[in-house]
């Protein structure tokens, strides 16, 4: 298979793809228009949320905006619960860096630790953001019904709606809010 960008996946972050290469991967691998327009929503939403503690939060722009932008590329192959997990492989086959592969493996749900993974049919291990690019693309990806943007109570009503109002993810959404709200100086 054609490997997209000539990336080395062993390179972290300095050999981040530009958009020719995000939008040649997304081509190759057929994904659908509205999954790309909800990417591009995303990585709106991401940036903007940025732009408000950018310089005073050590952050990767580039990491942030590419890694929203292919954050779903697993739902190609799969919208279940393991679209990130398929994702990551994907970018990891293609030549993509480890942190852009972690970003699709991390942002399902509001993150998941290896438990509850377990349990719906994950790899037993954690796949919560821990960086704050992973966090900015979780987090950003959960104020998005399709291209619509919601507010944090909307996605939690909706969480709260399909997972039960005493879901854990609901709690990790809500830190998750907190966190980024902390940081934009909006707590």
């Amino acid at each position: 298979m054609e490997k997209h960008g000539c990336l080395r996946s062993e390179d972290p972050v300095s050999d981040l793809p530009d958009e020719t290469q995000v939008f040649s991967l997304l081509n190759y691998v057929r994904c659908p228009k509205n999954i790309i327009q909800h990417c591009i929503s995303v990585s709106k939403i991401a940036l903007d949320i940025l732009s408000d503690f950018e310089g005073r939060v050590e952050t990767n722009r580039k990491l942030v905006y590419v890694g929203a932008l292919l954050h779903d590329v697993g739902r190609t192959i799969t919208h279940g619960i393991n679209h990130g997990v398929v994702g990551a492989v994907l970018l990891r086959h293609h030549g993509f860096p480890y942190p852009i592969a972690m970003i699709a493996e991390r942002h399902i749900g509001a993150g998941i630790p290896a438990e509850e993974a377990w349990a719906l049919g994950l790899p037993r291990k954690d796949y919560l953001p821990t960086t704050i690019e992973e966090k900015l693309v979780t987090y950003s990806d959960k104020l998005l019904m399709g291209t619509k943007r919601i507010t944090a109570k909307e996605s939690m009503n909706q969480l709260a709606k399909i997972l039960g109002a005493g879901h854990p993810a609901l709690a990790r959404f809500k830190q998750l809010h907190e966190e980024i709200s902390k940081l934009r100086g909006k707590i």
